[in-house]
């Protein structure tokens, strides 16, 4: 990630200053951040995600969707993030005051599941972002970290591809672990039959 202001500013600051070139910024406590560019890889595991639960969403008849851009904004508003696949409920949109005029979700109730896509930036995935998410109350996130960016306390040693199910219960993340043929449990989609190696087929 590049950073782009060092001046602290606020959530409607970040807004407004939003340019419209195509590029992926988030708001980290008050600091404006520059997303890196996506590489091939990253992008055909979201492409391969999307289609999976598009089609568990779709058989359950569940009123979900995925944007192609929206934002999450933290309680604090000091924060707000992009992430790589969010799942939203439609039915709750009614209820989002920043949803019609600047995409942007701030309840739990809205967001059924999160997926990040690990890259360089790491310990913000697996720290801050799992800190933000859970203390909002979002019912599952998932961290996908296909290259085993992530550092050992997070990962294990040695490192290998890992896929981290992050699952809300009385208010704390708990967190199961797949890799290699572990068929990834979702308490969100029970009956999603996918490995992380079926996943990292895809690249």
């Amino acid at each position: 990630m590049v950073q782009t202001l060092t001046k602290p500013v606020t959530f409607d600051e970040f807004i407004q200053w939003y340019p419209e070139t195509g590029l992926r910024y988030e708001l980290h406590n008050g600091v404006i951040i520059e997303m890196n560019p996506p590489v091939g890889d990253h992008e055909e595991i979201i492409g391969f995600l999307i289609e999976e639960i598009v089609t568990e969403y779709k058989k359950l008849k569940l009123p979900y969707f995925i944007p192609k851009a929206a934002l999450i904004k933290t309680p604090n508003g000091l924060s707000t993030y992009s992430p790589d696949l969010l799942l939203l409920n439609r039915n709750n949109l009614v209820n989002e005051p920043l949803w019609k005029k600047e995409s942007t979700i701030t309840q739990a109730a809205s967001v059924p599941l999160v997926i990040e896509i690990v890259s360089s930036n790491w310990k913000t995935d697996y720290s801050t972002k799992a800190d933000e998410y859970e203390s909002m109350g979002i019912p599952e996130y998932w961290i996908v970290d296909y290259a085993a960016f992530g550092g050992k306390r997070f990962i294990g040693n040695p490192k290998q591809p890992t896929i981290s199910v992050y699952y809300l219960i009385d208010g704390e993340y708990l967190v199961n672990q797949f890799r290699n043929d572990d068929l990834i449990i979702s308490p969100l989609f029970p009956e999603l039959k996918l490995t992380v190696s079926h996943i990292l087929q895809k690249i």
